[in-house]
């Protein structure tokens, strides 16, 4: 049975106004730090591995997959970004693909836009880091360090950005801390399993098709990206094939919400372009699903490129 992918990101509604431009602040602070960073760090041969990445993550997002108890997860793509990019450049993919799930599908409040800002693009990419340098430090530069790097660098981006939510959550006074921050650490534990799993499985083609875009940096030699662009592209559309298929699973954020019994809080979008990724006026869901995916998947990527290609041109 195919089921459109649910909304899973903070809707208007679970955070206070003061929380929210505090976040707001806070995200656009960190968020024009590192268009100067990656303005003087961004390497040619990153510019379309910018691209097709958010893109990529973008797709990976629609794909919620069923975790234990009745909720779902789904792919941050945080730690995966920071490993191929570096923090700096992370963060504007990310940007780029949580503003247009807001902005084009609905999916996350637009006053609360700040809050997952600040969670998914912010702290994912700052959390998987450090962790993986470390991780990698440990292991002397051995092949098992980008893997066992990976995917503990993705469990930890999900636990914290999880934890971050809860901590919005509960200083809003939406729901107390006591309640709210260990259920949305015990189900995001699990979450994050999935993520690891995911973000090793994609380092592992990595390594195996162009092990150089592990090496982040912008003194790397330049190489042919025509292997970047299929092979990104390749994948991008196999995920938005599938993502129909979808766990109709609540995630992890509305199924705390719903236990904790603040999710009637959550305010409806003021407006609706391409709500749920379903693409309006197309009878069959499954197609319209696809084709919202294949339409946002564009969008995110003609968003990041224009980014990333402008932050190149500035530095030259």
């Amino acid at each position: 049975m195919f089921a459109a992918p649910l909304p899973m990101h903070i809707p208007d509604g679970f955070l206070s106004v003061a929380v929210s431009i505090v976040f707001w602040v806070i995200s656009v602070i960190v968020i024009g730090i590192s268009l100067a960073r990656v303005n003087r760090d961004l390497g040619e041969r990153q510019v379309p591995v910018m691209g097709v990445l958010a893109a990529a993550i973008f797709a990976g997002q629609m794909l919620n997959f069923s975790v234990t108890g009745g909720t779902s997860g789904h792919l941050l793509g945080a730690a995966l970004a920071t490993i191929l990019l570096g923090p700096w450049a992370a963060v504007l993919v990310m940007t780029c693909v949580v503003a247009i799930q807001a902005l084009i599908f609905q999916d996350g409040g637009l006053l609360v836009l700040g809050a997952n800002l600040f969670n998914m693009a912010i702290l994912g990419p700052f959390v998987a880091y450090p962790v993986y340098k470390l991780i990698q430090r440990i292991s002397g530069g051995k092949p098992w360090g980008v893997f066992v790097g990976g995917g503990v660098a993705a469990w930890a981006s999900i636990l914290v950005a999880s934890l971050s939510c809860a901590f919005q959550i509960a200083l809003s006074g939406t729901s107390p801390a006591n309640v709210a921050i260990p259920a949305m650490a015990g189900i995001h534990a699990l979450i994050g399993l999935g993520e690891a799993l995911i973000t090793v499985g994609a380092l592992s083609l990595v390594y195996a098709a162009r092990r150089d875009l592990l090496q982040t940096g912008s003194a790397q030699p330049v190489r042919n990206n025509t292997a970047v662009w299929v092979g990104g592209s390749l994948l991008t559309l196999a995920l938005v094939i599938l993502s129909p298929l979808a766990s109709s699973n609540p995630d992890g954020l509305e199924w705390v919400a719903e236990q904790a019994g603040f999710l009637e809080t959550a305010r409806d979008p003021s407006y609706n372009i391409i709500p749920d990724y379903v693409l309006p006026g197309i009878s069959n869901e499954a197609t319209a699903t696809i084709l919202a995916g294949v339409v946002g998947a564009f969008i995110v990527l003609a968003a990041a490129l224009a980014l990333a290609y402008a932050r190149r041109k500035r530095s030259a």
